[in-house]
């Protein structure tokens, strides 16, 4: 049955269009990048029919060749795809900016009255409803990815080692490189990648002498050059984040305590939008409104040349044998991923009947009435508020 076209794809800016769509996302993608991922692909693939769902594959599959914020990266190839280069320019900043103002406004009220909001009650409706959008879209991929029954049994063997505690760095790339043939190919192409960036990995002007406390003074500059470090280097989840927010601003510079940290990581996690907006807490707590700028601008602004210079690669990797090999592969292990993903979000957010009963209604409405997954996350909010008051 076909599904109704979105109004907006008859536009004649498709440079606004995307921005509207990362806008949206921005606003009401709350759950980690695979809630946002499962947002998107209802999106493009679902409700505007801009992509089919294995090119939607692809693109994750390339994303995860390529460090930095997986959503707000699939968020820029949409982007891209649709507008060109003014395209990912827009679609990403329309999809950061509206969470990094958000957080900016947290560490704000953090800083006067020593606390953040609580989003408990938001999220005791919101989790379910997100759990049911990333199980819609895990099937989804999973329909396009399984193309025989081994197939099937790595995703679920991902999906499980991932439960267990395996890094999912070694699943993708471990999946990724099940033919010999394809480390060559690996090697050549993240050699293309990281060529644009040499300049951010050199380390020399990080360097810094210590205060009398063993403390790093603060200079715009040296934050600035961190969070480019970081946006440069980063693969994997927030936890993954939260290691090197660690070691360098708790641990090596001494800007900030165990406790702001993580309360900089909770407020990532609870708004919407990119967790890597957490930089803005952070740089807003040692920098002031400039260093909240300049953090978010250096954690994001890897992310657009990676994506500038990976997308045009896709058709070279999906046409030569190996390479597609290699991409089918990574698309297997991310939907095992996904799944993974999924069990944990289901763990945390079914505590009682009533969160299962409106993950179970989510599922329903996305699966036979394609309801707009942020008008469900919407009504789960409600749910949470009335929940909460009663």
């Amino acid at each position: 049955m076909s599904r109704p076209e979105d109004p907006d794809q008859s536009t004649a800016n498709p440079t606004k269009t995307v921005a509207l769509l990362g806008a949206k996302l921005g606003i009401t993608a709350f759950g980690g990048p695979a809630a946002h991922i499962a947002m998107l692909r209802q999106e493009v693939v679902d409700r505007r029919q801009w992509m089919l769902s294995q090119h939607f594959l692809d693109l994750i599959g390339i994303t995860n060749l390529i460090p930095g914020p997986n959503s707000t990266e699939m968020v820029m190839h949409v982007g891209y795809e649709r507008a060109g280069r003014r395209g990912l320019v827009a679609a990403g900043l329309a999809f950061i900016l509206p969470a990094a103002s958000i957080t900016l406004a947290f560490a704000v009220a953090y800083e006067r009255y020593g606390e953040t909001p609580s989003g408990e009650d938001l999220l005791y409706g919101i989790k379910p409803v997100i759990v049911a959008v990333v199980l819609q879209a895990v099937w989804g991929l999973g329909r396009t990815a399984v193309r025989k029954p081994v197939d099937l049994a790595v995703i679920l063997a991902v999906a499980a080692l991932f439960i267990s505690g395996i890094s999912e760095l070694l699943l993708l790339f471990g999946v990724g490189i099940g033919i010999p043939q394809t480390k060559a190919a690996i090697c050549r192409m993240k050699g293309q990648l990281f060529a644009s960036i040499i300049p951010l990995l050199l380390y020399g002007p990080l360097a810094a002498s210590t205060t009398a406390d063993g403390s790093v003074p603060y200079t715009a500059t040296r934050l600035f050059l961190q969070f480019l470090k970081i946006g440069a280097l980063l693969y994997g989840s927030g936890y993954v984040l939260l290691a090197f927010l660690h070691s360098t601003f708790v641990d090596q510079y001494g800007w900030l305590t165990e406790a702001q940290l993580i309360d900089a990581v909770a407020v990532g996690q609870v708004t919407p939008g990119p967790v890597f907006t957490t930089a803005t807490f952070v740089g807003y707590l040692v920098g002031g409104f400039p260093g909240a700028v300049l953090a978010t601008v250096a954690i994001f602004l890897p992310s657009f040349v990676f994506v500038a210079v990976a997308n045009p690669l896709l058709p070279q990797i999906r046409t030569r044998m190996f390479l597609g090999e290699l991409l089918d592969g990574i698309n297997l292990a991310a939907v095992g991923l996904m799944l993974g993903v999924t069990w944990r979000l289901g763990q945390e957010a079914m505590v009682d009947a009533t969160t299962v009963a409106l993950a179970a209604a989510a599922l329903l409405l996305l699966a036979w009435k394609n309801v707009n997954s942020a008008v469900l996350l919407a009504l789960g909010a409600f749910v949470g508020l009335i929940t909460a008051a009663i």
